[in-house]
């Protein structure tokens, strides 16, 4: 081998061997900004599972509160160092820079993207007999019913703020209807509400709806990605009816600002395999998630349009946290 060569060799190992022996000697943290046993704290498990033979032991660390601000607040403050990575999602990163009055961290600056893992599709959901009372078949019905009857709709979310709500808004908006929103103390108790007949609709996440779709409780009209959903491909997005309407809830990895972008490359590898890997994929369709992968580069691009664009959608809203 030429010298030149050679020296070329050992600095490209050279810049590798940190990472190395940290992830030979030292576990990988893995900040989940929310509660343990969620989708994002599941799929976070099943990943970090996965990718163990390539990268090591990866530790789960929880850290709920602040509508996942805590959490995203920990990773932004770690260490540069390939060690501790964490959880991005819509709400960390898109929602509540423009949700809440203070933020401990800057979405845009301090994080560095690695990958998007999941996207799971709303869907915009009737109680059945209350849209069968009101003969609403589809979203145009709906859309029709809300223009000869002005505010007699209503529409219930998890909170001021929510997805939900925000998608409430922007449907509200392109649809040129109005519809009183109801918050509820969470995404539970708004469905309770749906269920119940207290309110005439919900944008629900498509995972916790899906048990009362297929029981026949609820009437999906529509989901909220710019396509259908593999995993409800028989109903059409909200964008067939209102062009460009989409608003879905996402989650990826980032590390700290500053992580080298070698070390981010070699979790983006790791990573993206575990995405793509037939028992991911399958445990993923059970949660009706599409695992969604992409560069650092791609992903940090993704992140910034959708800052963008609930900047938007949550001054359309009015709502804020103080």
């Amino acid at each position: 081998m030429k010298r030149r060569q050679l020296l070329s060799t050992l600095g490209a190992a050279a810049a590798f061997a940190p990472f190395a022996s940290f992830t030979q000697t030292r576990p990988i943290r893995l900040i989940v900004p929310y509660a343990a046993g969620g989708p994002i704290d599941v799929t976070a498990r099943l990943l970090a599972e996965r990718v163990k033979d390539s990268l090591g032991t990866v530790i789960i660390d929880n850290r709920p509160g602040g509508g996942g601000n805590i959490g995203a607040d920990a990773i932004a403050k770690a260490a540069p160092d390939g060690l501790t990575i964490g959880i991005s999602a819509v709400a960390t990163h898109a929602i509540n820079p423009w949700l809440f009055a203070r933020m401990p961290y800057d979405a845009a600056k301090d994080f560095a993207p690695i990958t998007q893992m999941v996207r799971v599709p709303n869907v915009l959901v009737m109680n059945s007999d209350t849209a069968a009372r009101l003969n609403i078949h589809t979203l145009r019905d709906l859309i029709a019913y809300g223009k000869a009857n002005p505010g007699r709709l209503n529409y219930g979310s998890g909170g001021n703020g929510s997805a939900g709500h925000l998608a409430g808004e922007m449907f509200k908006q392109g649809a040129g209807i109005f519809a009183v929103h109801i918050p509820y103390n969470g995404g539970n108790p708004a469905q309770l509400a749906l269920l119940s007949g207290q309110v005439d609709f919900n944008f629900d996440n498509l995972a916790t709806a899906a048990p009362n779709i297929r029981a026949g409780k609820l009437k999906a009209l529509a989901v909220t990605t710019l396509n259908r959903s593999p995993a409800l491909p028989e109903v059409p997005p909200v964008a067939d009816t209102l062009k460009g309407f989409a608003i879905d809830t996402w989650w990826g990895l980032v590390a700290p600002a500053g992580t080298p972008r070698d070390v981010v490359a070699k979790l983006n590898q790791a990573f993206v395999a575990a995405l793509q890997s037939p028992e991911a994929r399958t445990r993923f369709a059970g949660l009706m998630a599409e695992p969604v992968t992409s560069t650092p580069d791609e992903f940090g691009t993704f992140m910034k349009a959708e800052l963008a664009k609930y900047e938007k959608v949550v001054k359309l809203s009015g709502a804020k946290v103080d």
